[in-house]
């Protein structure tokens, strides 16, 4: 097979990345590791930036997102003995939207397949070959065991950060840097309506606590946890009774609400960055570059915005002009560090250490950024997400 863009992995990046090509003029193929209903069964939270929201309002793929999506102004910052809201939009932000990545990844997914965009899943051994060249290609095994190849002008890995892609740039020319945090978040979603019209974020003494929905009648929390614990330590009333007492259930005349809960799991938190984003016919966009920690839900909102910077750059390049192109790993890359330095810092104020000194620290850093109107502002433009071509 030959076409202008191979696309490795049909998550939203990888979906997204195709629909916007398109747009521009230019034909590409999906090639996906896991089955279609895997991917587009993926069970996971979402939080949409502004910008985000913009994208896709431009690209006719938000209809789902506007009818089922929540959007919220703001957040709770709360401690014990307060609770602020933080409004984005007084502040000089804009709003965020909740609405689940799989979700997402489903409209996108059915916006491709009615186009007709050439998609094929379940491809094992894919390898990358020539990518130095001006005639790259990738192999692989389909699903019904014959080998394939795809010849391009260009390979966009969206194929997360242990796929085949980030591995095909060579170890002399590839940097990657990485930070492991000292803590792990046990996450879960529960059957049960939200108690909150907000995204709460909790410092306690007995660790950090997260309040927030994937829809009007799924909730989602997330504890902080020692890195060596493991799930089976938590029972549903354990996680239940932690979560009540680091969220303040029965005071100032709020409960929390509990269910069901339907998924649970511990997610080690870290920081992963690789440089160059683009090696020679090669691009990498998404997880494949840069995996960050969900504290300031960064990971979505990264990966849209590396496929419209890199869509907008192959359509200039179609068009003659290689400059995006070639700017396209120093300006995606400008906000990237951008968000792995907010979700550092927004994470460094809320998790607990054991340290009493630190606590008093984060307790006037949440005081400052809840009460200061510079530091509101500054967290409202974290969160609500600078421009996509950051600079």
């Amino acid at each position: 097979m030959k076409t202008r863009v191979a696309i490795i992995g049909a998550g939203p990046a990888g979906l997204l990345l195709s629909h916007l090509l398109e747009r521009e003029g230019i034909e590409s193929i999906v090639v996906e590791a896991k089955s279609s209903e895997f991917v587009r069964g993926r069970f996971r939270a979402g939080l949409l930036e502004a910008a985000s929201v913009d994208v896709l309002d431009a690209a006719g793929l938000s209809a789902g997102l506007h009818k089922n999506g929540l959007e919220h102004r703001g957040i709770y910052v709360q401690w014990p003995g307060a609770k602020r809201s933080v409004d984005f939009v007084s502040l000089g932000g804009r709003p965020v939207w909740v609405y689940g990545q799989s979700e997402l990844t489903r409209d996108i997914s059915d916006a491709r397949f009615a186009a007709g965009q050439q998609m094929y899943y379940n491809v094992e051994d894919v390898a990358l070959h020539d990518v130095d060249s001006t005639a790259p290609y990738l192999t692989g095994i389909d699903a019904t065991g014959r080998a394939i190849r795809i010849d391009a002008d260009v390979i966009v890995g969206c194929d997360g950060f242990a796929g085949v892609s980030r591995g095909s740039i060579p170890e002399p020319i590839q940097r990657s840097y990485e930070r492991r945090y000292p803590h792990s978040w046990l996450g879960f979603f529960a059957d049960v309506a939200p108690s909150t019209d907000q995204i709460i974020f909790a410092w306690h003494p007995d660790g950090f606590a997260m309040h927030t929905m994937r829809s009007a009648s799924i909730s989602r929390f997330h504890l902080q946890v020692p890195n060596d614990d493991h799930i089976t330590n938590w029972s549903d009333d354990r996680i239940w009774e932690a979560t009540a007492t680091r969220l303040g259930s029965g005071e100032n005349g709020w409960t929390l609400h509990t269910g069901p809960i339907t998924e649970k799991s511990i997610l080690p938190l870290r920081c992963r960055v690789t440089t160059p984003m683009r090696h020679a016919r090669l691009f990498l966009a998404g997880d494949a570059a840069h995996v960050v920690p969900p504290t300031g839900a960064k990971g979505l909102n990264l990966a849209i915005a590396d496929v419209t910077l890199l869509a907008r750059a192959l359509g200039a390049w179609k068009r003659g002009d290689e400059s995006l192109a070639n700017a396209y790993s120093d300006t995606a890359l400008r906000r990237v560090w951008r968000a792995a330095e907010f979700s550092w810092s927004w994470s460094s104020a809320l998790h607990t250490t054991g340290d009493a000194f630190g606590d008093q620290l984060q307790l006037a850093q949440l005081e400052w950024l809840t009460s200061s109107p510079s530091g509101g502002a500054g967290l409202a433009e974290n969160f609500s997400g600078v421009p996509i071509a950051f600079a």
